[in-house]
Parts: C-alpha cells; structure tokens; sequence
C-alpha cells in the first residue's frame, strides 16, 4: 500500500488547479459575473441553470440541488474516484510529482487509472496494427468509405489482429495483470482461459468527454467471423454505454460555441460528418438514444434557452421512423429545439458523402425539419385518409403531437395545417387538440399523485423552483437549505451581499475593514454563524479570509451556506467598479452597527441624569466619535 499523499501536495495541485478547468470538461459554463461562471448542474436534471464555479476560490455550488465542493470534491462525485485518485489525476493533468508519507508511489492496481492505462495501452496496440499486412481487409473496408489513413488516425481508428492473445500478450508485457485486462473488458473468459474480445475488426477507441479511451466498438470484418456487426466494450467501471457518446470529446468545443449538436447512429457517420465540416456530431455506442444521453448532451450544449439545436438523423426506412418515434418521446427533456434530418433515398451520412460529396451532409444538417413535424407527418401516414374513419383516426393520434409542441404560438398554425391536411373543420380540430392537452396534463398530475385532474391539495401548493417550472411545498421542504430562500427584507440582503463580498474579495476589502464588519451584529440566525465563522479565522491571525477555513470553523450544517455564499455571482460589475462595490456593500453594513450603536447611547443618554454629568459626558463624546467614524466610512 501507499502512504498517503502529503498535505503540502494536496493543497499545492489544488491551488494549481483551475477549477473551471476541471468542471468545464463536464458542463458548458458562461459568464455569471465577475469572477463568476455557471451552467447545468451535472448532479441532477434542470432546464435553467444553477450550479456556479467560482474559479479564483476553486469552489462549485448548485443552488438547485445543494451540491458543492472543490475540484477534487467534482471528480469524486463526477467520475466515482477516491479522493486519493482525485488527487492523482489532478496532479497528472498539471504534471505534478505527488510525494507521500511513507516515500512510496501511488498503487493503484485494479482501479480506475489502471483501467483507463489498460485501454490507452490497447488503443495504440490497434492503431499500430492498422498498417500491418492483415489489416489489409480493415483498410480496404475504410477506403471504401471513403477514410484515408489521415482520417483513421485522427479518430484513432485500429485493426485487432486475428489472434487468441496478442493483444492479452501485448498489454501483459506491459505490466498489466489478468484481473485489470478483464476488469477493463478487453479479455473474455473462456474454457482455454482469457482471450481477446476484439479479433479480426476494425476497432473505434471510445472517449468519454474529457479525451480519456473508456472502451471500444468492434466492427466485423471476416466471412468466417460469427459474433455480431459490431460488439462494444462491456459496462466496466469506466465504460457505461448509457452514458458516453462517441465522438463527443471531438466536438464538444463546436457543440458548446455554436449551440448545436448533431446526433447520427454510427462511428462511420461521425466520421463522415466531421470530415465534410459538421463537427458536432456524435453517436450513441450500440444502444438507443436515451435520458442518460440527454442529460451529458444538455450540459455540453449549455442547453437553457430555445436557442438550441439538437438535429437528429435517421435512415428514411421503417427502423429510421421508429428511432425518430423514441426520440420524440423524450424531446420534451431538452429545452433546444428538435430536428430531424432524412437524407434523400434514405442515404446515411457516410453513404451520402460518399455518393454526392462533402456538401451534401452539410445541406442535410442545414434542410433539417423540426422533428413534431416529422412526427406529425409520419403519423398520418399510417391512416387512410379516403375515409371517414382514417381521418378520424388520424386526428386523433396528431393532436397529442401539437398539444405536445412546447411553443404555444407555433400550435394554431399546425392546427390548422393538420386540418387541411385531413380535410376537417378547424374548429374540429382545434378541440381535438385542446382536449389532448387536457389528457396530457390529467395523466401527468395523475403520475405525480395529485388527486384527480387538476386538483392539488393544500399541502402540495405551488412554490417556485429553481429551474422555472413548479414545485410544490413538500418539494420545497426536501431541498437543501439555499441562500436563495433568505428573507428578502433589506437587512438581511445587504448581510448576505456584505458576506458574499468578504469571502470572495477579502483583499479588496482591507483587513481593517473586515474586522470591524465582523464585530456587526446580525439579524438573520443562518447568516450570523458564517460571520462568526469569519470572526474565527480573524482571530487566528491569517492574513486572508479562506473559504476552506471559514467552513472548518462553522458547525458542518453551516458549510454549505458558506460554500453557496463565496459562489453566489454578484451583481454585474466591470472589474475596475469590482473594489468600489464590495468595499462598498460592507461599509454599509458597518455604518448600519454604527447607526445601531447611536441610536442606543442616545437612549442611555436620554435615560442619564443630567446630575450625572461624569455618564452624561462619556456618552456624549460617544456620540461625536460614532458619527465622525460613520462620516470617515462614508468619506465626508
């Protein structure tokens, strides 16, 4: 076993580290303010965005679902690595040397780095044997389509050789052990012992969105090879086919600038789409397109406007159809809008470049059609509309599809499309679909267990919800306690705007400053612990005011109020009005004591017996020295 890593390392990769960095290989961030960035929270499902990084403290926070830490805490929670492995990968990413306790190095046999070393190692070994004399049938099979050897080693495109163990003889050469090679999926299990998965095919390294190789898809090539057209890496601790996407690490760049995203069924089709210009497209890897996928896409699409574009393709034949038919079923999960693309003659995106050139997948993505209307279109079909009966039929299987269509003004006008197209009366159709709508919502309340159709009970009013939509009250009481649910009287938003500047921008605020602030008397309960909190860390005497420390001096329920309140954005400011403001928003608070402490000697004054005069001349100098200090705050 390794020692354990040396404090000084921890804290020295992390404060190296551009938590930004980290975060941005999972989430599409944009300006939140200075300092400030946000976008769709990768721990849970939301259309508007809520989870924010705050990169200059190197800590996250999500005020939908109470998520937060720092960057190792993100990898943890993202990728389901010890906290040592976090550490690792952190140090590795800035080539760091890591140093531990007991002068050991870092043993990670059987983990996740052994398994993503293990595929690495495999991915060269292919691409390798892609030039060999026995790839001469994978080569051939690439040329046909239309790849060169440019092509296949900018996807990272191999040959595994016809051999019951090369590749285990390779990778074991390397000091990988049996256990790692079938923990990773390249060996199976077989009466003979361990053997190659992947014998005789072309094979596609797998790359989750960081660029790391988690598995692979297999393409038969060979007449007397009978496993299936294509066999992928199993689920393993690093692959999960549900939730990666080829090709994504190519495009995600382009996806996240351009807010579109073009989502073909093959590893040749992605191929074919990033060499003719379109390079936002990704696949699935041997499964359907599905909520998993939804979710990785929408947080790389910084998917929370209907500015988006999610285009999909299919095959013009029945199979096609009915891939479009599922992608509907879950297009209400995305906030883009949704298009689907069927080449003429039913050609995928490879065969169409191949057939007609680069410009024509360009001019498929660009023709695309919003995809309830292909649906809509698709649906009729499937009746005869020479009669009574098919026209019925068919309107009431449209009507859903427009009540579905989340535009309210797009729905009139395909309404009335559906009409003519049925040859029925508006007004026929026009309640076909309103009385689809009123289904639809019925069935929906009635799956979240509200009594009847509409009807909801006094506990279950409606609250608001960070993402827009509404919650009820006892969804409210389930979240996590967020400074977004503060009071918003005056007094308790200018402490929690004077907190926010104090961890953010201690040095812009001044020492002196910072500790007259803490000495302010607070009238929200939440709100005076984290100021205690800072109290503390004054005290010791450090010269900053650190996150990390302040967290460590409140009881641990109050850390995440001081997480949320060092990421929380502030209002926009330029960076040159950035020390006005916050220097600003604490000077109030502390004119507000100062104001506090006035108002009470004025009472003991009134309160003082003039006889007194002793009392009554203290307090009355008290008085000349609180306003002069409150107009030196003030700058009189």
């Amino acid at each position: 076993m390794a020692g354990r890593i040396r404090q000084s390392d921890v804290d020295e990769v992390k404060a190296r580290t551009n938590i930004a960095d980290v975060v941005g290989d999972h989430v599409s961030l944009k300006s939140a303010g200075v300092g400030s960035l946000k976008g769709l929270c990768p721990f849970h499902d939301e259309r508007s965005p809520s989870f924010h990084v705050r990169p200059a403290l190197g800590y996250y926070h999500c005020f939908g679902c109470g998520e937060s830490g720092d960057a190792y805490t993100f990898l943890q929670r993202m990728d389901h690595v010890s906290f040592t492995e976090a550490v690792e990968r952190l140090a590795g990413r800035l080539g760091y040397e890591l140093h531990y306790e007991d002068g050991g190095q870092a043993s990670d046999h059987g983990n996740r780095a052994r398994l993503l070393a293990a595929n690495q190692a495999a991915s060269e070994f292919f691409l390798e044997r892609l030039s060999s004399p026995e790839a001469e049938v994978g080569r051939r099979f690439l040329g046909e389509r239309g790849f060169d050897a440019e092509a296949a080693k900018r996807f990272g495109v191999g040959f595994a050789p016809k051999s019951w163990d090369a590749l285990t003889d390779h990778l074991k050469g390397r000091g990988f052990t049996t256990e790692e090679l079938s923990a990773s999926g390249l060996v199976s299990q077989g009466d003979r012992g361990v053997y190659d998965r992947f014998r005789g095919r072309l094979v596609w390294p797998i790359r989750d969105v960081t660029g790391q190789t988690v598995g692979f898809g297999a393409r038969r090539l060979l007449d007397d090879d009978k496993g299936p057209k294509y066999l992928n890496t199993p689920e393993t601790a690093v692959y999960h086919k549900s939730q990666v996407l080829y090709g994504l690490d190519l495009a995600k760049r382009d996806i996240s600038k351009s807010h579109r995203v073009v989502v073909v069924e093959g590893y040749t089709d992605v191929m074919a789409c990033h060499l003719a210009g379109v390079t936002t497209a990704i696949a699935t890897c041997g499964t359907s397109f599905g909520v998993d996928h939804i979710k990785v896409l929408r947080r790389v699409l910084g998917d929370d406007s209907v500015g988006g574009e999610v285009v999909f393709t299919f095959d013009g034949d029945a199979a096609g159809q009915q891939a479009a038919m599922r992608a509907f079923g879950e297009e209400q999960r995305f906030s883009a809008q949704t298009f689907v693309a069927v080449a003429p003659d039913g050609l995928d995106p490879c065969d169409l470049r191949l057939a007609r050139g680069d410009a024509a997948v360009r001019s498929l993505v660009e023709s695309r059609t919003p995809l309830f209307e292909f649906v809509l279109r698709h649906t009729i079909e499937r009746y005869d509309l020479e009669t009574v009966e098919g026209r019925v039929g068919a309107l009431r299987a449209a009507a859903p599809v427009i009540a579905d269509i989340r535009d309210p003004a797009l729905r009139p006008g395909y309404t009335r499309e559906i009409a003519r197209m049925l040859g029925v009366e508006l007004g026929e159709a026009t309640r076909a679909v309103r009385q689809a709508g009123s289904q639809g919502r019925a069935a929906a309340a009635g799956q979240r267990g509200e009594p009847g159709a509409a009807r909801q009970t006094v506990g279950e009013r409606s609250a608001p919800r960070h993402d827009g939509a509404v919650a009820t009250v006892a969804d409210a009481a389930a979240r996590p306690f967020s400074i977004a649910d503060l009071p918003n009287d005056p007094a308790t938003r200018l402490e929690r705007d004077a907190l926010q500047a104090m961890l953010q921008y201690p040095d812009e605020i001044g020492l002196d400053l910072l500790r007259h602030a803490v000495d302010c008397q607070f009238t929200n309960p939440s709100l005076s612990v984290v100021r205690d909190g800072v109290a503390s860390v004054l005290a010791t005497g450090e010269a900053a005011v650190r996150v990390d420390a302040v967290v460590g001096e409140v009881p641990e329920p109050f850390g995440g109020v001081v997480r949320q309140l060092a990421v929380a954005p502030i209002p926009q400011r330029g960076n040159a009005e950035l020390s006005v403001y916050v220097r600003g928003v604490v000077s109030a608070l502390v004119d507000r004591e100062l104001l506090r402490q006035k108002s009470e000697l004025l009472g003991r004054l009134q309160r003082t017996d003039r006889a007194d005069t002793e009392t009554y001349a203290a307090l009355q100098r008290g008085l000349v020295e609180l306003e002069l200090e409150r107009r030196a705050l003030r700058g009189d």
